[in-house]
């Protein structure tokens, strides 16, 4: 009828973690009792999409089979705001109209202005992320004229990196 707050007690029994609650006594015959309980648990980054909890009443009377279990599964979400941050060096270039790449050159001045595309991507919580993929789609061509050439592409931090296959093609 009224609500309690419960006595919790985590503890290990048979290498699990178990959480014992008291709900009082004496209990009258018949007595049917709700109990919500909010638990709050940490380290799941790699449990998986989901985790168990066996709940099960128990009385300190003689045994009785009535002590019934139920499983619970609930799904972990993992939740991890990403931010993208990117600038270049220098941040404005401007090409002299008279300017004209060098057909065949192996000289990286011979096909334009050096500019450096720097991306950092953050993780700003509250939860670790892995298996991320950042796709960058860079415009190298406009119509049948070099845009950008792409000269190199590199990461930093443990992360894999694929390429366009047009990544440096006269081999500057």
């Amino acid at each position: 009828q009224g609500q309690e707050k419960l006595s919790c007690n985590p503890k290990k029994e048979n290498g699990t973690h178990v959480v014992v609650c008291e709900l009082g006594n004496p209990m009258k015959a018949g007595a049917q009792i709700t109990v919500d309980m909010e638990l709050s648990v940490s380290g799941l980054e790699d449990i998986g999409d989901a985790i168990t909890f066996h709940l099960q009443l128990r009385s300190k009377n003689s045994p009785s089979p009535s002590n019934a279990s139920v499983t619970v599964t609930v799904p972990v979400e993992a939740e991890a705001d990403m931010e993208l941050r990117g600038n270049s060096l220098p941040a404005t270039t401007v090409l002299p109209m008279s300017w004209h790449g060098v057909e065949g050159s192996q000289r990286l001045e011979d096909h334009g202005i050096k500019v450096e595309h720097v991306y950092e991507l953050h993780n700003k919580g509250p939860g670790t992320v892995s298996g991320v993929t950042l796709s960058l789609a860079v415009p190298h061509l406009l119509g049948d004229h070099v845009l950008l050439y792409l000269l190199e592409l590199g990461t930093e931090g443990g992360m894999n990196c694929s390429h366009h296959p047009a990544l440096n093609p006269a081999q500057v």
